[in-house]
């Protein structure tokens, strides 16, 4: 199950309408719409709590492991850090379905691949060159 049935489902267990979670949430009826479609999902960690919040669940039950780290690295690095990230979740994920891993095994995995992502990201850093390295001390 993923995020937009997730969230269908915990509004309607809640009897709530779009437009009710949505004033309760401080977003557009479309956006709520548009995440129950699937073809938006949450940006910010904190728009998540505030569903989470409305629906009575947890940001982890609404997103999952892996919605977890795209919006980690929505916050991150951006919306093309998300895409990358959903790109390799779904990727591993696929390899990982037919498999017979535990639940806590594919969450290392995920973690350790999340980490090894940033890490990568941090070294390929452009360095700023030497002439104004000191002109931010100066400040």
């Amino acid at each position: 199950m993923c995020f937009k049935d997730r969230l269908r489902a915990k509004r309607l267990e809640s009897s709530l309408t779009q437009a009710q979670l949505a004033e309760k949430v401080s977003v557009s009826t479309r956006t709520i719409q548009n995440y129950e479609m699937g073809s938006r999902r949450p940006t910010k960690y904190e728009t998540v709590e505030r569903i989470a919040k409305a629906l009575n669940t947890t940001p982890e039950e609404l997103l999952g492991q892996s919605g977890m780290l795209v919006v980690a690295a929505q916050e991150k690095g951006g919306s093309g850090a998300a895409r990358d990230i959903d790109e390799l979740v779904s990727e591993v994920t696929g390899l990982f379905a037919g498999g017979a891993l535990s639940e806590d095994a594919l969450d290392g995995a995920m973690r350790a691949l999340n980490e090894a992502y940033w890490i990568a990201k941090e070294k390929n850093k452009k360095y700023t060159p030497k002439r104004y390295r000191g002109a931010k001390k100066e400040e």
